[in-house]
């Protein structure tokens, strides 16, 4: 599971499951969630062919220049570690996914094909059993090939090791090398969507790792990806360079990428503006425009794997009422909230589910985009006098450092002080603080929160971790407490972990169809938006695409990156 608030911003889940923050890739995130649009960088060192530096002779061109140049792209924070097994927060999985290949990994949308697997999984046992070959030309950066015991390795060590990752394959009893190239998954139930979990964990060569597991994770990470480590300063770069020897198709056109951190949003744009990074990620709404205006680069964007959300404290407060909840919701309309503060970076939202997911499973949205009120104080008014809550109540509403989150939160305030209550205070914390408030359910830290979430493209990842009310959900990811006491909330939460145990498709649906209504008619969350994984591109780099799962592909059949400048 990730944590967001300790890096930034994703979660505590899936690989691809993180708390939102800020940054593109899948939060997750609280990680990947969405990004922006914008421009991010940072300079290229002296010698990068293409990009003008070194003492080459212009009638012969260097090897960069060559076979696909230098990518200079501008993060919006800087990775702190490699190594899949441990690593948690979007920028580091930005970098690592490169490096590093899966059994299974996501097309051009959400489809999930073979990667080092040779085809589909053999299931068998009512779903409960995987059984993967792998690709005899599979082979690691040194030369090893990828074997069964390196796969069985990648997925225990998370569990074994007691890593934040570990509740990512928690569905897995046993997993067996059946022989050299053949891996066999035994789950302790059916789990639907065990499918995102093989494309979820990149493979790690045993050996290596177990002898320098330091090294493995900060200056000698060692994959079987396109894209070899070169070299890294915390906070400053990272540099990787082309797997010439690379197993797979294709052989990445790039020959370098420069991966620069570059924080603040409108530097991040100057960059991409004079061409000191050819790509810049996660674009804010007030720089959308000034984006739009750079006469040779364009916003390359797409829904990001995401959803954002106001959560109610249902465990203690006025809030553990539902006709409150209700009452808040009439307080202001969300509707506007997204359109004054979110868009064009984001999307509206009706339910948990992102619209590729929520479409996928033809899920009922136009119903549930029915539930949420508009704004009417005197509804309002009249629930709060019902449920008996005094005008002099001090609300809390808790918010991480986020602008978008932190608007939502200020206009549930004004919408407040327009029913009468003069005691409303908008806190702004940061990650830290916040990730250790969100989920006490205590009526003293929070009535209400905004946060956050990104995962993978299945129902699951969006329903078991914020509304379950089993261990490894209440006050870890579950900070609402939903489900802990109302009997409605109890129901909805043990349908979700009937959907998550089932492998069925048409079950899982009816499932979640119900649950999800009880949720959103409970109001135990009111869905906000999602946003967009976006970029800021330069107009001479060819092939570049922004990713719903994957932040952006670099080196892929449809999507293979190369720079002429």
């Amino acid at each position: 599971m990730t944590n967001e608030g300790k890096q930034y911003v994703l979660d505590r889940i899936n690989r691809r499951s993180f708390i939102a923050g800020t940054g593109a890739a899948g939060v997750t995130a609280l990680a990947g969630c969405a990004g922006g649009g914008d421009d991010g960088g940072d300079e290229t060192t002296e010698g990068d062919g293409g990009n003008g530096g070194g003492d080459t002779d212009d009638s012969t061109p260097t090897p960069e220049e060559s076979t696909g140049g230098t990518l200079n792209l501008a993060q919006v924070k800087s990775p702190i570690e490699f190594d899949p097994v441990v690593l948690n927060d979007v920028p580091s999985d930005q970098v690592s996914q490169l490096i590093f290949d899966s059994l299974y990994a996501y097309g051009e949308g959400t489809g999930i094909g073979p990667s080092m697997a040779t085809g589909e999984p053999e299931i068998s046992n009512e779903g409960q059993r995987y059984v993967v070959e792998i690709n005899g030309d599979a082979t690691f950066q040194n030369g090893d090939p990828v074997t069964a015991e390196d796969v069985k390795y990648s997925f225990e060590a998370p569990v074994d090791e007691e890593t934040e990752n570990a509740s990512e394959v928690n569905m897995i009893d046993s997993i067996t090398a059946v022989d050299e190239k053949t891996v066999q998954f035994d789950l302790l139930y059916p789990y639907g969507a065990f499918m995102t979990v093989l494309a979820g964990r990149d493979i790690v060569p045993m050996s290596v790792r177990e002898e320098d597991k330091d090294a493995f994770n900060t200056s000698n990470p060692v994959g079987s990806g396109p894209f070899e480590f070169d070299s890294w300063q915390e906070g400053d770069y990272v540099d990787l360079v082309r797997n010439d020897d690379y197993w797979g198709e294709p052989v990445p056109n790039l020959a370098k990428i420069h991966f620069t951190p570059v924080e603040e949003a409108t530097t991040r744009v100057t960059t991409l503006r004079n061409g000191e990074n050819d790509v810049i990620e996660e674009i804010p709404p007030k720089l959308y425009s000034t984006v739009r205006s750079i006469e040779d680069a364009s916003i390359d964007e797409v829904p990001g794997i995401g959803y954002f959300y106001l959560a109610f404290n249902c465990n203690e407060g006025p809030t553990a009422d539902p006709r409150v909840r209700e009452a808040i919701d009439y307080c202001f309309s969300m509707d506007d909230a997204v359109a004054n503060y979110v868009e064009p970076t984001g999307v509206r939202q009706y339910s948990p589910f992102p619209a590729s997911i929520a479409e996928e499973w033809e899920f009922p949205v136009d119903q549930w985009s029915e539930i949420p009120h508009d704004k009417n104080i005197d509804e309002a008014t009249a629930l709060f006098d019902e449920a008996g809550v005094s005008m002099d109540y001090s609300w809390r509403i808790i918010v991480p450092p986020d602008d978008k989150r932190e608007q939502i939160g200020i206009s549930v305030s004004n919408g407040l002080k327009e029913a009468g209550f003069s005691n409303v205070s908008v806190q702004r914390l940061d990650w830290g603080a916040f990730l250790e408030q969100y989920v006490t359910g205590s009526e003293d830290d929070y009535n209400m929160y905004t946060l956050g979430w990104s995962g993978s493209p299945d129902p699951d990842a969006f329903t078991y971790y914020m509304f379950g009310r089993t261990e490894d959900t209440l006050g870890v990811t579950n900070g609402s407490y939903y489900g802990a006491n109302s009997e409605r909330g109890k129901e909805a939460a043990e349908k979700l972990v009937t959907a998550r145990e089932s492998a069925e498709r048409a079950e899982r649906k009816q499932l979640y169809t119900e649950a999800v209504t009880t949720i959103l008619e409970d109001r135990a969350h009111l869905p906000a938006y999602n946003l967009k994984n976006s970029f800021g591109v330069k107009e001479y780099v060819n092939n570049f695409a922004a990713h719903p799962v994957d932040s952006f592909h670099l080196a892929s059949e449809s999507h293979n990156v190369s720079v002429d400048k």
